[in-house]
């Protein structure tokens, strides 16, 4: 009905151009490219009159316009005749006929390297799959393209000073054949020098040069420097990076580097307010210093209230000075969690080693100290754990805001025992992963599932609340609520389980420049033992906005699987790993 209403609606009468432009004999992207060079000047038409001189001038210049145009398709000979017609009163034709010719061919094709980096793997590679061979058609582009690229190459593999000794095309236009000839010399070799830091008096000197992606002696490359300022701008301490390789001042080959950075305010105190279904509404309060004690140490406070969990959380990390990602901090934990499965008031000390392993690696070993007292259906309890464990996390989502592709997965076990000193003994392994992966027309298909598996010495009864595994909610089974899906006591209450098992696929169609549209599918549950498992399962649609600060997500989830399916409305904000 749309489609018959908007046909039926009047449209507007278009005039004819006064002007109209026609070229005929060449097509494709030849055609394009004469079609721009002749492009017609905006002046050339005012008050809907035709400027005739003006027209005649752009007749005469048709011609070698057309000429250079079709040279980098390898037409060196071609033939044009432009005419103009009058078509009616004031209405003019410009008829530009093209006899490309024959194209120029090439011949002979001699690509050398010379210089101290004619061994360099990477430029020979360049140079045996150079893209224009004998017989192929002359295109310029091509060659430009394959010559910059050469130049790059040598560039970015420390020869600063490569240049092309020789480089030329001689043409024959009589027989339409072309000879290249291409001669690189690569120049000596740089390295990276001294590095100067300037404008961050604030910090010590040690702390700074963690983020340079090089050290004096290591081959000159563009991409470090590149890596450095990045580093430094990912800091959240600086307002403005500039990194300067300083080659008038360069000495026998070696580079000196002069940094300049202007520092951002160290303190921040940023409130907040939010909606999940999983925590209710919420607001929250955080402070943070970037430069305890002028070392470069991280004081992160931060102060949460929402209907379902209340708490502080306080942490202070001690960067690594030989490893941008690793450092050592110590976090202090109080929480309370009241949701419709279970009470936890939980007080945590945990003291942790983060160490990088390359780009989205991170690896980390800790010992945690906690303190927890818990409702869960007919107990009330308490537990005292001392639990070590060991994380592993590879993250290359190409952005958090709105990712494209890339993939996340998590590993940790941790495990503990009366002889440490705890009230329990148990063993756990946890692995968690997710995957974007791009399709055509505007999809994406994101995937995601997480598992958990404990070996217990002692009673289930004896597991704290925040060490069982329950399903349901925003980022488990959705169309449950969360935490209300696991294994019940006598009374029909949940209770929670030793194992976890979750997956879910979702289909997403993008819309406009910052919405999408999504096909979801859950399942998984909680459980005790593998003999008998039942998968709860969820289906549904979601509408997701991506805003600058995070994508708002809303999902309406219906049951599937049970004899009275209900429906369950979830809504997020940020990407979900």
């Amino acid at each position: 009905m749309y489609l018959l209403i908007w046909l039926s609606c009047p449209f507007p009468v278009m005039a004819a151009e006064p002007v109209e432009l026609v070229i005929e004999g060449v097509e494709g992207a030849a055609l394009k490219n004469v079609r721009e060079a002749l492009a017609l000047p905006a002046g050339l038409v005012r008050e809907g009159k035709v400027d005739r001189l003006w027209l005649e001038h752009i007749e005469r210049q048709a011609a070698a316009k057309v000429l250079t145009a079709l040279e980098p398709f390898g037409f060196y000979d071609a033939r044009v005749i432009a005419s103009i017609e009058t078509v009616a009163e004031g209405r003019y034709r410009l008829r530009v006929m093209v006899e490309p010719g024959v194209p120029v061919r090439v011949r002979v094709v001699e690509v050398a390297l010379h210089g101290p980096g004619r061994g360099e793997d990477a430029l020979k590679k360049l140079v045996a799959s150079f893209p224009l061979h004998k017989g192929d058609i002359l295109q310029q582009q091509v060659y430009e393209e394959a010559k910059g690229g050469l130049l790059s190459q040598a560039q970015g593999l420390g020869y600063l000073d490569a240049a092309f000794a020789v480089h030329r095309i001689r043409i024959t236009k009589e027989q339409s054949s072309a000879d290249i000839e291409l001669i690189l010399d690569t120049g000596g070799r740089y390295r990276f020098g001294d590095v100067r830091i300037e404008g961050a008096a604030g910090y010590p000197d040690r702390f700074l040069r963690r983020y340079l992606a090089f050290r004096s002696g290591d081959t000159f490359s563009p991409a470090k420097l590149s890596e450095t300022q990045i580093n430094f701008t990912n800091s959240e301490r600086f307002k403005e990076v500039i990194v300067i390789p300083e080659k008038d001042k360069a000495r026998d080959l070696v580079m000196p580097v002069l940094v300049k950075l202007s520092p951002a305010p160290s303190r921040h105190l940023r409130p907040g307010i939010g909606y999940g279904t999983d925590t209710g509404a919420r607001t929250s309060l955080r402070y943070r210093d970037l430069n305890m004690l002028q070392l470069g140490h991280d004081l992160n406070i931060n102060l949460y209230i929402s209907e379902n969990l209340q708490g502080l959380s306080a942490g202070y990390t001690i960067p690594s000075y030989r490893d941008i990602k690793g450092s050592t901090g110590v976090q202090l934990n109080l929480q309370r969690e009241d949701v419709t499965t279970y009470v936890s008031r939980l007080a945590s000390l945990e003291l942790d080693r983060n160490h990088s392993f390359g780009i989205g690696r991170l690896g980390t070993a800790y010992v945690r100290l906690q303190q927890e007292d818990f409702t869960i259906g007919a107990q009330n309890a308490g537990t005292r754990l001392v639990l070590p464990g060991l994380r592993f996390t590879d993250n290359h989502y190409d952005n958090l805001i709105r990712p494209s592709k890339g993939y996340h997965y998590e590993v940790e076990v941790r495990g503990t025992s009366r002889v440490m000193g705890s009230d329990t003994g148990l063993f756990q392994v946890l692995a968690q992963g997710s995957a974007l992966i791009p399709l055509p027309w505007r999809l994406s298909f994101h995937t995601r599932a997480r598992a958990g598996i404990t070996l217990l010495s002692d009673p289930l009864s004896e597991l704290p609340v925040s060490l069982r595994f329950f399903a349901g909610g925003d980022q488990s089974v959705r169309g449950y609520t969360y935490q209300s899906l696991g294994p019940k006591d006598a009374s029909g209450n949940v209770v929670g389980g030793k194992q976890l098992m979750v997956g879910s696929a979702e289909l997403e169609r993008a819309l406009f420049q910052s919405w999408g549209v999504s096909l979801f599918y859950d399942a998984g549950n909680a459980f005790n033992t593998f003999d008998n498992v039942y998968l709860f399962q969820g289906a549904g649609v979601g509408v997701h906005y991506y805003s600058p600060i995070g994508a708002i997500n809303l999902y309406l989830a219906r049951q599937i699987g049970v004899a009275q399916p209900g429906y369950h409305i979830h809504f997020t904000m940020g990407f979900e790993l």
